[in-house]
C-alpha cells in the first residue's frame, strides 16, 4: 500500500466519508478525510494527496474557497461534490481550477471511473504529457497540429483546431464555457456562449459519426464540455 494513490476526501456528511472510504479502500487506494476546509488545507499540504475529492458545502468555508487555496501550490487533480441544484457553484470552482465534478447522489463505478481519470491526469501532470491523443477512429496530434479519421486528415479552420486542441489537451476534464472561451477566443469573450456553440456544432460535423449523439465531445448541461478519449 506503500505506493498506492492517495486521496483525500473533504466532507462533512460522515456517511459519504464512510462510503467512498470503503470503495477506494478496497480498491487499494490510501484514503485520507477531512470534515471541514481547513482540516482539509492542512492534510493536503501535510500529505500532497494525487487526488482531492471536494464538497462544495463545508461548515467553515465554501468549497470553491478551498480549490481556489489548494490551486495556490498544487495541481493535484480535484473532483468536487455536489448537489444537482448547485450548477453555478460547480462552474465557479471548475472556473478556480477543479477538473471534474460528481453530483450526489452518485454510484460506486462512476466514482471509480472518475478516480482513474483523475489519477491518469496527476501522472501525465508529473511526468511529460502525451502529445497525440486517440479518440475512436480520430487522431489528434497536438505537435502537428493534424487531425485524421483513420488515414484520412479532417480539414478544420484556425478556430476548429484550437478548439479541439484545447479541449483534447485537457481529455477527460470538465471545462466550463467561460474557461473555453477565455482560452480559444479571448477573456472578453468569456460570456459569449452563442460563439461556442456554434463552432462547437461545426466541430461534431466533422468528428462525430452522429453528431445528434456524439461520442468524444461531450456535453456538461449548464457547465461546459467534456473530451473523451480512449482508455
Amino acid at each position: 500500500m506503500t505506493n498506492a494513490p492517495h486521496i483525500l476526501v473533504i466532507d462533512d456528511e460522515l456517511q459519504i466519508q464512510r462510503a467512498i472510504r470503503t470503495i477506494l479502500t478496497e480498491k487499494g487506494f490510501k484514503v485520507s478525510t477531512a470534515s471541514d476546509g481547513q482540516q482539509g488545507l492542512t492534510l493536503a499540504a501535510a500529505n500532497e494527496p494525487d487526488v482531492v475529492i471536494l464538497d462544495l458545502g463545508l461548515p467553515d468555508m465554501d468549497g470553491v474557497e478551498v480549490c481556489t487555496r489548494l490551486r495556490e501550490w498544487t495541481q493535484c487533480p480535484i473532483i468536487i461534490l455536489s448537489v444537482r441544484d448547485s450548477e453555478r457553484d460547480k462552474v465557479a470552482a471548475l472556473d478556480k481550477g477543479a477538473d471534474d465534478y460528481l453530483t450526489k447522489p452518485f454510484g460506486i463505478e462512476e466514482l471509480l471511473a472518475r478516480v482513474r481519470v483523475a489519477i491518469r491526469h496527476s501522472a501525465s501532470r508529473q511526468g511529460t504529457p502525451s502529445k497525440v491523443v486517440h479518440a475512436g477512429p480520430l487522431t489528434i496530434d497536438l505537435a502537428w497540429h493534424s487531425v485524421k479519421r483513420g488515414e484520412e486528415e479532417i480539414k478544420l479552420t484556425a478556430t476548429e483546431y484550437k478548439l479541439l486542441a484545447y479541449l483534447a489537451a485537457n481529455h477527460g476534464r470538465v471545462l466550463t464555457h467561460q474557461s473555453i472561451l477565455s482560452n480559444v477566443w479571448d477573456p472578453a469573450d468569456a460570456d459569449h456562449t452563442e460563439y461556442l456553440r456554434v463552432y462547437m456544432r461545426q466541430l461534431r460535423k466533422k468528428l462525430e459519426a452522429d453528431p445528434e449523439r456524439p461520442q468524444f465531445i461531450l456535453t456538461e448541461p449548464g457547465i461546459g464540455y467534456r473530451f473523451i478519449v480512449d482508455e
